[in-house]
């Protein structure tokens, strides 16, 4: 859960740890997902050198509008980068995702990461880039909550607000 406009934000996450032997079964996760996060280690550039790969994949498989952020995690061993700073913000930049580094260990911008990723989603959902009236969409409406208005352009009677 993350908030986002005084909102609670339910994120749903698969997390297939850039494993091959996952990547069929992770093509079928793409389907109705509205935001990926791809995830290469500082310290390995081989991890780098395979997000062409994934990042195609995504692409492929979900929306034309799925919200992509490109993650350098452990940013805490700089003693041990193969992959420098730069390299991946130029990767973001000619592939149009957003870029952060993070360090799961230290929690370096890892709650920052999702919540980039969701503040990028709910701003889609609000200018009407998503449709909320399907199932396969990938964003689900959660039950109204007191206080907190329904999404424009909804139906008030239908007891729903977003997320």
């Amino acid at each position: 859960m993350v908030n986002v406009d005084n909102k609670d934000i339910k994120l749903q996450i698969w997390d297939t740890a850039g494993q091959e032997s996952f990547r069929s079964i992770t093509r079928s996760y793409y389907r109705g997902a509205v935001g990926a996060l791809l995830v290469y280690d500082i310290t390995r550039r081989d991890t780098f050198d395979h997000l062409a790969t994934w990042l195609a994949d995504a692409r492929k498989h979900s929306n034309a509008n799925t919200t992509i952020m490109l993650i350098g995690n452990k940013c805490d061993l700089e003693a041990k980068r193969s992959v420098s700073r730069e390299e991946g913000e130029e990767f973001a930049s000619k592939n149009g995702l957003y870029f952060i580094e993070t360090s799961a260990k230290t929690a370096t911008n890892v709650e920052e990461a999702f919540v980039q990723t969701a503040k990028d989603i709910y701003e889609k959902i609000q200018t009407g880039v998503f449709d909320l009236s399907g199932e396969s969409g990938g964003v689900k409406l959660g039950p109204s909550q007191p206080g907190i208005s329904s999404m424009p352009n909804m139906s008030q009677a239908n007891g729903y607000s977003c997320c």
